[in-house]
């Protein structure tokens, strides 16, 4: 159980029997005496995807998700599913894209992750912060160009496009927030 004032992003929660994220949270003090905080999280059903808004009075305690995170390995993709491999057994996985959602676009052969259990069974990946892909297609450098406010469409290695700096050619590695699809940096070898 969570006392509603220490929610926080990333906390799973266990409403009507399903596994629920917190993506976004804030807190809101009505000015009228008295009257408790207000604690609104944006949550996301971890089995079915679907997000929700949803309001708690300060104090009111919620059900937290009793999850397990294990370290697994991305295999390969096999039409639409996504074969992994649990670290600690070795026992192979699937999931589905659907289930995946945008984290499929980051998924590369070897790549670790962290597996969510919930009641024994995987019902999704946890990816790195940042991950190293390359950039396959992009427009030639632009000369002169500075980071400054200028960008330009990439695509990466698993097909995922981005926006990225003018000054970045086809061929190179780059560094990328698996939270936003945002780009980091350059890798220096």
């Amino acid at each position: 159980m969570i006392n509603s004032s220490d929610m926080k992003r990333g906390i799973l929660l266990d409403l009507d029997g399903a596994p629920w994220q917190i993506i976004d949270c804030s807190f809101q003090t009505p000015s009228a005496r008295g009257a408790s905080t207000i604690t609104k999280v944006k949550i996301k059903n971890l089995k079915t995807g679907q997000v929700l808004t949803k309001s708690y009075r300060g104090g009111e305690m919620i059900e937290t998700a009793d999850c397990e995170k294990r370290g697994v390995q991305f295999l390969y993709k096999d039409g639409d599913d996504y074969v992994f491999m649990d670290e600690e057994n070795y026992d192979q996985f699937t999931l589905a894209s659907e289930t995946l959602g945008d984290s499929a676009g980051y998924l590369t052969e070897g790549l670790a992750v962290r597996s969510l259990l919930y009641n024994g069974q995987v019902i999704n990946v946890e990816l790195p912060i940042t991950i190293e892909l390359e950039v396959t297609d992009t427009a030639p450098a632009i000369k002169g160009a500075t980071a400054q406010a200028q960008l330009k469409p990439a695509t990466l290695e698993t097909g995922i496009q981005i926006q990225v700096p003018p000054y970045l050619k086809t061929g190179e590695k780059i560094r990328v927030d698996t939270r936003d699809g945002r780009f980091v940096g350059r890798v220096n070898d």
